[in-house]
């Protein structure tokens, strides 16, 4: 590890949160003398967030803590193009009221994470439609256009990856970048932004952000990004077989998301404790060194902090509590994801298994039964053309070991 003088890059440091920096040396004086502003920015393609985005929502929980003011900035502008990064194609343009509707959402999320207010060091929501909404081309070409070199951003590898495919790039798509380097500059003006920070992918668009405010003001600005956070077999974190594990209780059921953190692979433990809880190093180092079946006590600390963190300790112990009659108990649990039978109080197994989310489709859902991974109330489901009679009692839905629900009335 480096040796910093600042709290916030020990922090980020020994969580093991840092990838690329710009300056480290220049950072780490500035935030050692002065509370630094800094920011990531969220695009609001939809009315949550996911896991994918929780490590940049840590990043500004990890400033805060460290006595430095987080800035959410919301996409509102950027969402109406869309950031082509390591995208095969443009993504879908949403009309505005789709987009406000999104942050009014995503914004009880960053509640969670971080403490808003009007101190030095309290967090604050800003929406760069304020900005990008005004601006006239031509000015901004003049003003803003001079400072961007296009070779330089047909070399980003953002951008390359989808021109070396031979894919098609919008010239829409292609000002992403300089719209994002553009919310650095006005960041930088009118609240005193010192740091941007972002996944590693985001990198070009930072660096963007940094050589555009040295160039137009003059201002020396800092830029953080974190690793790729990957599982052991090299898969993304965060990628499931059910889709994509939302941090809105409104999107995914909290036993779902508890789950997912509870699944976490022995050789992760450690690192998802590090990045994604605010458990002390030592405990964390205590927890990632079981073995055995004992590393399950880790996997369980990892699940309860996590889940209580983003939804709550009350949701965090009732899943715990669920997941304890589930596989302890061979009880059915109050917290598990339901759905309800409608008239006649029956429903066909194969549409049930859909109806939980927990297949895509008949076909899967066939492939399931098949292989002898579907279970009623612990027993296996021997035929797809199984009609399950549901009346005062719920009835348990299992699909494979990890992915249980309840069929009530």
């Amino acid at each position: 590890m480096a040796e910093y003088t600042s709290p916030l890059l020990r922090l980020l440091d020994e969580r093991g949160y840092v990838h690329q920096m710009t300056d480290a040396a220049g950072l780490d004086a500035l935030a050692a003398q002065q509370v630094v502003p800094g920011y990531v920015g969220f695009d609001a393609t939809a009315p949550s967030l996911h896991v994918g985005n929780l490590v940049s929502i840590m990043l500004l929980r990890r400033l805060q803590q460290s006595g430095h003011k987080p800035i959410v900035l919301m996409g509102g502008g950027t969402s109406k193009v869309g950031d082509p990064s390591f995208k095969d194609e443009a993504r879908k343009l949403l009309a505005e009221e789709t987009i406000d509707n999104n942050i009014a959402a995503i914004r009880r999320i960053f509640e969670r994470f971080l403490t808003f207010g009007d101190g030095p060091t309290d967090a604050v929501l800003v929406n760069n439609a304020d900005w990008l909404d005004k601006l006239e081309y031509l000015p901004f070409l003049r003003d803003i256009g001079q400072y961007f070199s296009v070779n330089r951003m047909l070399g980003f590898d953002s951008v390359k990856l989808r021109l070396d495919r031979e894919q098609s790039l919008s010239f829409l798509e292609f000002n992403y970048m300089i719209l994002q380097g553009y919310d650095f500059l006005e960041l930088s003006r009118r609240m005193g932004c010192r740091l941007q920070m972002g996944g590693s992918d985001q990198w070009g668009n930072i660096v963007n952000g940094v050589d555009l405010a040295r160039r137009a003001d003059q201002t020396e600005v800092f830029a953080v990004t974190t690793p790729l956070i990957t599982n052991s077999d090299g898969s993304k974190m965060g990628k499931t077989v059910s889709g994509a594990v939302w941090l809105h209780e409104d999107q995914l059921p909290h036993y779902d998301y508890w789950q997912f953190w509870r699944n976490t692979d022995d050789r992760d433990v450690g690192n998802r404790l590090r990045i994604f809880t605010d458990l002390p190093l030592n405990e964390i180092a205590r927890l990632e060194a079981l073995e055995g079946a004992d590393i399950n006590e880790a996997k369980i600390a990892l699940a309860n902090a996590a889940t209580a963190m983003c939804r709550g300790p009350e949701a965090a112990r009732v899943a715990h509590e669920t997941a304890t009659a589930v596989f302890a108990g061979g009880g059915a649990g109050k917290g598990l994801p339901t759905h309800a039978i409608g008239e006649g109080g029956a429903i066909n197994v194969m549409d049930a298994l859909i109806a939980l989310d927990f297949v895509k489709s008949k076909g899967e859902a066939r492939r399931l039964i098949a292989g002898g991974g579907a279970k009623i109330d612990g027993e296996r489901v021997a035929d797809e053309n199984v009609s399950i009679a549901v009346g005062s009692e719920p009835v348990k839905l299992s699909a494979g070991k990890k992915l249980h629900g309840l069929l009530i009335r």
